[in-house]
C-alpha cells in the first residue's frame, strides 16, 4: 500500500504546482514524463517552504518553518512522510543526492523570516544561491539522471536559469 500513498503523494505535488505556477507546469509538460514526478516533487516542496516564511502573516512563522523543516529530516531518516509533499520530496531526495542543496535552501528560507533586504552584492548573491540556484541544480540532477558528467557541465546553466527565475519572481513583485 505504500506504492499507493507515494502516488498519492506525487499526484498533491502536481496540484501544488498548478496551482501556484501556471506557467511552470507548463513547462514540465515539455519534459519526459518519466521526470515529471520528480520535478512535481521538487517544486511542491520549495513552493510550501517559501509559502511558509513569505506569505503566513498571522500564524508563528518559524514556528511552522522549523516544524516543516523537522518532518523533512525525518522523512529522509524514515523513508516515509505523512505530509504528502514531503513524503514525495523525500523520495527524490535521496534517489538523486540532493541533500546538500536542500539543506542550503533551507537555511535561505530560514533567513527569510527575519531579514528582508540585502545590503551587499555578496549578500544578495547567497540569497539568491540558496533561494533559486540550488533548485535549478536540483532539478538539473533529475534531468540528468545523476550523471555527473553531464551535470557538470551544465550546472553553470542551471543557476543562471535559478537565478533568473528568482529575479523575474522579484519584478513581479513591485
Amino acid at each position: 500500500m505504500k506504492a499507493l500513498f507515494d502516488t498519492s503523494s506525487l499526484k498533491c505535488s502536481k496540484i501544488i504546482t498548478k496551482e501556484y505556477s501556471t506557467s511552470f507546469s507548463w513547462g514540465i509538460q515539455l519534459f519526459a514524463p518519466s521526470i515529471r514526478p520528480h520535478i512535481y516533487a521538487i517544486y511542491g516542496f520549495v513552493r510550501y517552504a517559501d509559502e511558509i516564511v513569505d506569505s503566513f502573516e498571522g500564524y508563528n512563522q518559524e514556528e511552522l518553518f522549523h516544524e516543516f523543516v523537522a518532518d523533512y529530516h525525518k522523512a529522509l531518516e524514515r523513508k516515509i512522510s505523512l505530509n504528502p509533499i514531503i513524503n514525495a520530496f523525500q523520495e527524490v531526495v535521496r534517489n538523486y543526492n540532493l541533500q546538500t542543496y536542500v539543506e542550503d535552501f533551507l537555511k535561505r528560507m530560514e533567513c527569510d523570516l527575519q531579514v528582508t533586504d540585502y545590503e551587499t552584492d555578496e549578500a544578495y548573491k547567497n540569497y539568491i544561491y540558496g533561494s533559486a540556484d540550488v533548485v535549478g541544480l536540483m532539478c538539473l540532477r533529475v534531468f540528468v539522471n545523476n550523471n555527473e558528467d553531464q551535470f557538470n557541465a551544465l550546472k553553470g546553466s542551471a543557476k543562471y536559469l535559478g537565478s533568473a527565475f528568482q529575479k523575474v519572481n522579484f519584478l513581479k513583485r513591485y
